[in-house]
């Protein structure tokens, strides 16, 4: 794996287009070229591109398909070869290839993941004509044991409750898992009557009446305790059947490990419990577990059938970087004064120690939606005020928690049920209940906290700096939450750092070894 990238970061748009389904023409033609660039190739080198949707698979007038943009989306998708071939000239349309949506998910974690044979599980809104896929790797190879056809979907229930609750649907979903925490599961009851697993490998989502249990809300109405028992019933039933959808595949594979992809993937509460209550002693969830991670699923798998077996991920940072000195350039050209200090991590460690903001830029950008310590927000996890500073610096709400930064080897002392290593931010922890009043700004309401572990070898920069703060604070905890504002996509280069620094109330910006304080450049 050379680069991965989403367009987002470079379009500056969320998600690189709006989620709706006359987008769908729309291509990640910047991030294509940039992956092209930094491999050293042109598009007429390439053997195959993978395009991760099959419109051979769709079946006209399908229950639980959207008719009035169907047909637009599949003859997008068959259009696709010429498209590409005009926003990457020089390639021959010929070597576009269809994978099918949900083998793209697969490949994307079974071929991705560090085990040769493994269970695989997708689950998202949808594919071609089916929203969920359980099968087998051994040696390469994906055996498909089950799917489940639409219009039953676990992904397209969990947007439209999303969308109810006055949010964005595809895209906010993990609003509505951090809303959950503060409501009862008081519908859990009819839910389960609704959503249910069906005993062969798939399940049924009947139609719900959400009105029935609260009223809809628009965007920016405040929410009701019905609100959060509706979210907070729709998350325990979701958890439910995917449990059981794990059991089944248990069963019929007798692997100890499981790999997941698909939006439903990035929910880390129902992967927690699924480690903690189900039969597999390891899950793996691919990072960039939406449909950006197909990308890469979707190559992974041409790759293999074409006779080169997959090496595990190496990391979630794949995408762009930039030399000290090209950084330098940026700042000189801004006019921006700085500094390089001789110790950047004892220094920094200061700045978090005086309860001081940092925004931090360094190596290569992270691939998937979760900041991993290359494009953060850091602060001090010991004050309570900190989780609304830093949700009123980002400009959402309240509810939404932030993430605790830790060493691998000092996270057990800390954090209990839940994986580690969690270098991925995938799954949820509890917090020990000596810690709780230690570190509340990153406790959530329910005593949870989804960590993000630093190995000491792969990132010895952020190591250092969770030391040097530990040797000031007595806390080996770093708060980390995504370097943007609400509703723009993850700082990416260093205009877009710089950008955020200029419009956000940070106090410093970190941009490889040198470091911008807010006071100098603003009184200059």
């Amino acid at each position: 794996m050379v680069a991965a990238a989403e367009e987002e970061r470079f379009s500056r748009r969320k998600h690189g287009k709006r989620p709706v389904p006359f987008s769908a023409w729309e291509l990640p033609d910047q991030a294509a070229a940039w992956c092209l660039k930094q491999a050293g190739l042109r598009p007429e080198d390439l053997d195959a591109v993978a395009y991760s949707y099959d419109p051979a698979l769709v079946r006209p007038g399908q229950r639980g398909l959207d008719e009035r943009w169907e047909d637009l989306r599949t003859t997008y998708a068959h259009r696709a070869p010429a498209f590409l071939s005009t926003v990457l000239p020089g390639l021959d349309p010929a070597q576009v290839r269809y994978v099918p949506h949900h083998v793209a998910h697969a490949a994307s974690a079974g071929l991705a993941a560090p085990y040769r044979n493994s269970a695989v599980l997708v689950c998202d809104g949808r594919g071609e004509a089916v929203s969920h896929l359980a099968g087998r790797y051994a040696g390469g190879e994906l055996t498909v044991l089950a799917t489940q056809e639409l219009p039953h979907s676990l992904g397209l229930m969990y947007e439209e409750v999303t969308e109810h609750l006055g949010f964005l649907r595809s895209s906010d979903e993990y609003k509505v898992m951090a809303l959950a925490s503060y409501g009862e599961p008081r519908f859990l009851g009819e839910l389960r009557e609704l959503i249910y697993a069906t005993g062969d490998g798939g399940f049924r989502v009947e139609p719900i009446d959400w009105g029935g249990y609260a009223k809809a809300l628009s965007k920016g109405e405040t929410w009701s305790a019905d609100h959060a028992d509706l979210a907070a019933s729709v998350q325990k039933r979701l958890e439910e059947v995917l449990l059981d959808l794990a059991r089944w595949l248990h069963d019929r594979t007798g692997e100890r490990c499981l790999t997941m992809a698909g939006g439903v993937a990035l929910n880390c509460v129902a992967n927690t419990r699924l480690l903690a209550e189900g039969p597999f002693e390891e899950i793996w969830v691919q990072p960039a577990a939406g449909d950006a991670g197909t990308a890469l699923g979707g190559a992974l798998h041409l790759a293999q059938a074409a006779g080169e077996p997959a090496a595990p991920m190496p990391g979630a940072d794949l995408g762009r970087g930039w030399s000290d000195e090209e950084l330098a350039a940026w700042l000189d050209v801004a006019r921006v004064p700085y500094e390089r200090p001789r110790d950047l991590a004892a220094a920094v460690a200061a700045e978090l120690a005086a309860d001081r903001i940092v925004a931090w830029f360094q190596g290569r950008s992270e691939y998937g939606p979760r900041a991993l310590g290359r494009r953060s927000l850091l602060a001090h996890p010991g004050r309570p005020a900190n989780t609304e500073r830093l949700n009123d610096v980002k400009g959402r709400e309240q509810f939404r928690p932030i993430a605790p930064m830790v060493l691998a080897e000092r996270a057990g002392e800390i954090f209990e049920r839940g994986p580690i290593p969690s270098p991925y931010m995938l799954f949820v922890h509890d917090v020990r209940p000596e810690w709780r009043e230690r570190i509340p700004a990153v406790v959530h309401v329910d005593g949870t906290a989804r960590i993000q572990t630093i190995d000491r070898a792969g990132d010895p920069l952020m190591a250092r700096t969770l030391e040097e703060f530990e040797a000031r604070t007595g806390l080996p905890v770093v708060v980390n939450t995504s370097l943007n504002t609400a509703g723009r996509p993850m700082v990416d280069d260093p205009r877009d750092a710089l950008e955020c620094f200029g419009s956000a109330p940070v106090d410093l910006l970190v941009l490889g070894p040198y470091l911008i304080r807010r006071g100098q450049v603003f009184a200059s």
